[in-house]
């Protein structure tokens, strides 16, 4: 069989074509403590500095060995775009929201004129540009954005899952307005020289908001997104937290070429509810990654792999303590298994 790039591997193993082993991969957010420290460039600056963040996301391949470089590491700068109240994060602790914008249609229509080049939206597609020109003949370069489904969570706050059920007009407003602003952000960032996309919906499972509610408001978003990838040539991965077994068709329905899946999922089981998707994960970033031992995560990792994943990869974002001796380990066994 060939042997291929990192980016050839993984571009092929999306589309589930055939290829010479397992890309070794983290569609979840990659940086640790241990990688800030040997780059020297740490959280939260690294948040925040173009040049900073794709150091620390070159470190996951340079230091761990990750056949991609990915950004970025938190989920808030897009509420933050908006102008919703955030927390700093430190250097062990990403960000996180805690005030939002939107209570009205009226809100709404005031948050519609935006320019992408601002803020931590404009520092994220300038760090993918500063990978793609130095990688991206090699390597895949993956961008990552918080979800329509969430970011409309984070903009109303709690009040969101109300609303889509007793208010379906401003429901739409608002999905329309993070749909669309997904949409300008994925184009932005393929456009700097992102090859893969990462949608990170946490709140827009089917398990939180019922099936109905997530074929009307959360499929048709995630649709437009993916079929505006798909015409610039660029994969798509969608992740949603949790069990997400019983809505698996109905993910795949919005035409992603992987989903990522966590550690509550029974990779057998989930296997049964895909057709074409790829499956990703889903190795516990938490009892497994971060606390055990590398002989252990290389036991944890081969179970998985033997389970049928597609791809090896964290379940959720790798916690900030993560030794990089645990994170080598997954990738040495991702490296040595053959499809």
């Amino acid at each position: 069989m060939d042997e291929y790039t990192p980016k050839g591997r993984l571009a092929r193993a999306l589309r589930g074509e055939s290829v010479d082993r397992m890309p070794a991969i983290s569609v979840t957010q990659t940086g640790t403590v241990e990688q800030m420290e040997a780059c020297g460039a740490f959280w939260p600056e690294a948040n925040e500095d173009a040049e900073k963040m794709a150091t620390l996301a070159e470190a996951g391949h340079t230091v761990i060995g990750f056949e991609a470089v990915r950004v970025p590491f938190d989920i808030t700068a897009e509420a933050e775009f908006f102008g919703c109240d955030i927390k700093t994060g430190t250097k062990e602790q990403q960000p996180s929201v805690v005030g939002h914008v939107v209570k009205s249609i009226e809100d709404i229509e005031k948050l519609k004129d935006y320019d992408l080049n601002e803020g931590r939206i404009g520092v994220v597609c300038e760090a993918i540009k500063i990978l793609s020109e130095k990688y991206g003949d090699e390597l895949p370069i993956m961008g990552s954005m918080l979800g329509p489904f969430s970011l409309a969570q984070h903009m109303n706050g709690d009040d969101w899952f109300m609303a889509i059920m007793t208010d379906e007009e401003f429901g739409f407003a608002l999905m329309e307005l993070t749909t669309e602003f997904n949409i300008a952000y994925a184009k932005k960032m393929a456009e700097n020289g992102a090859d893969t996309m990462v949608i990170i919906d946490p709140t827009a499972s089917a398990m939180l908001i019922g099936d109905e509610f997530y074929q009307k408001f959360v499929v048709p978003a995630h649709k437009k997104i993916v079929d505006t990838m798909r015409e610039m040539n660029v994969a798509t991965v969608l992740h949603i937290c949790g069990d997400t077994t019983p809505s698996l068709g109905l993910m795949e329905s919005s035409g992603v070429d992987a989903i990522s899946v966590d550690q509550n999922v029974d990779v057998e089981t989930a296997l049964s509810k895909v057709n074409d998707t790829i499956l990703v994960g889903n190795l516990d970033p938490v009892s497994t990654l971060w606390k055990m031992t590398p002989e252990e995560v290389k036991k944890a990792s081969e179970n998985v792999l033997e389970s049928g994943i597609g791809l090896l990869a964290p379940g959720c974002g790798i916690v900030s303590k993560t030794p990089n001796a645990n994170l080598r380990a997954m990738v040495e066994m991702t490296k040595n298994h053959k499809y």
